[in-house]
């Protein structure tokens, strides 16, 4: 199945400096490099150098779930991730290129929590909140453009490796026979 394609922007936050409560946006622009204004983009990022992280996304069902689950409070920024988003599952994006308002970006591997953040939050809790694919993804600036909360996220490129289970199930194999090159 092709990822859902009705995802929208919740929320945009970028964070100017480290430790610093993260700033909200109803707008942004997003550069090569990741969103004007946030530390990442200014190379001044803790992990700028190795990361490569330029754009982070997290599902607001998450950050429900870790309220209601955990008693952890990740909203408003807490999360530290740049994007939050409702109706598609950040995991979806992995390997796919999708438009988010007037920019195109493509995601490119699983954000997990740091123990940075569970000492900003104060709650260790958040790092078990947070984990198994829930901590969000990081994605990459194909091309430039404004993005505005309540903009649509639709997928212009599947995941590959999605496309070839669909293909396989559509004929009749099961998902582990895609990508399976013995068979």
């Amino acid at each position: 199945m092709t990822p859902a394609s009705d995802g929208r922007v919740e929320a945009l936050y970028t964070a100017p400096s480290k430790g610093k409560p993260m700033v909200s946006h109803e707008s942004v622009s997003v550069r090569d490099g990741g969103l004007v204004g946030d530390r990442y983009y200014r190379g001044s990022g803790y992990y700028s150098q190795t990361d490569g992280c330029q754009v982070t996304l997290v599902d607001d069902a998450v950050l429900s779930d870790a309220h209601r689950e955990f008693g952890v409070d990740i909203s408003e920024g807490r999360h530290r991730r740049n994007v939050v988003v409702r109706g598609i599952d950040p995991t979806d994006l992995l390997d796919a290129t999708f438009q988010l308002g007037g920019a195109t970006l493509r995601g490119t591997r699983l954000r997990p929590p740091c123990a940075y953040l569970a000492e900003l939050v104060g709650d260790d809790e958040v790092v078990d909140a947070l984990r198994e694919r829930r901590g969000g993804i990081c994605a990459r600036v194909v091309s430039p453009g404004e993005v505005h909360v309540g903009d649509d996220i639709r997928v212009t490129e599947a995941n590959p490796r999605e496309v070839g289970r669909q293909i396989a199930a559509r004929l009749g194999g099961t998902d582990a026979d895609a990508g399976d090159e013995t068979k």
